[in-house]
């Protein structure tokens, strides 16, 4: 039976995985577009059991009709179900959307606010969507625990914890707060690309040999190479606007083909 590893060497071992995942996806970045907080923080409260692209997708005609939290807590609750319909549990969202902007107009002076305890006020936010918004609008280091991050951790045996804040509690005592926001990005990057949820790419891995579930996937290196997505599988990536940086395809507007 192998030894149980020490917390000394998974901390090693975690910080390591950390560092080759920035050099195969040095252009990690949020699959959001995005050009100020408001917009940042209403895609990801859009986010929720969708995909980024579907987002991507649907905000700019939403952003065109409301572009400030006054203009979105005024909209007619019919009229903005609509806009966000693609996205799925739209009446709840709108809810949230119209909310959150209420209470930007009134309790923020129409602006999002730069701190944790004053974002997981709003109607819709908790702290995902808080770190997600202070990681990439204000540089504030935040972890984004979503179903990708969460799947990772634990198979890459840094985390038995289930409950998302237990998770976010126990990889930051692992990783300085600098490396948070971009950490998130690289795990969620490598889970939806190759770590995938039913059938991760094991045999495609570029971090398989520090991994201790390699194998739980497909392992044949050509057929592992089939399971890749985005820019890895030669596909789009999720943003319409995605960095300059970034090696892939925009992804195509709401109606496009492809």
């Amino acid at each position: 039976m192998p030894k149980a590893e020490s917390r000394l060497a998974m901390v090693r071992r975690a910080r390591r995985i950390n560092r080759e995942l920035a050099e195969v996806y040095p252009y990690a970045h949020p699959e959001l577009d995005f050009v100020n907080p408001f917009q940042l923080l209403v895609a990801t409260v859009l986010s929720a059991q969708t995909t980024d692209l579907r987002v991507n997708q649907t905000t700019p005609a939403l952003f065109a009709k409301y572009p400030t939290p006054e203009d979105m807590a005024a909209a007619v609750p019919e009229e903005l179900e609509e806009i966000i319909r693609p996205t799925g549990f739209f009446r709840a969202k709108a809810k949230s959307l119209i909310g959150l902007s209420a209470a930007l107009r009134d309790n923020f002076s129409g602006e999002v606010p730069g701190r944790l305890k004053d974002l997981v006020t709003l109607p819709g936010v908790g702290r995902k969507t808080a770190n997600v918004v202070l990681g990439n609008a204000f540089g504030v280091p935040g972890l984004t625990v979503d179903t990708h991050f969460g799947r990772l951790v634990r198979r890459w045996k840094w985390t038995e914890q289930e409950d998302p804040e237990k998770v976010e509690a126990e990889i930051a005592a692992i990783f300085p707060k600098s490396e948070w926001t971009m950490l998130s990005h690289r795990i969620i990057f490598h889970g939806r690309r190759i770590c995938h949820a039913r059938k991760p790419a094991c045999g495609a891995c570029p971090i398989s040999h520090l991994c201790p579930s390699y194998g739980e996937g497909e392992t044949d290196p050509e057929k592992a190479k089939k399971l890749l997505k985005y820019e890895l599988g030669g596909q789009p990536g999720q943003r319409l606007s995605p960095p300059p940086d970034y090696p892939g395809a925009s992804a195509p507007p709401l109606g496009a083909a492809g």
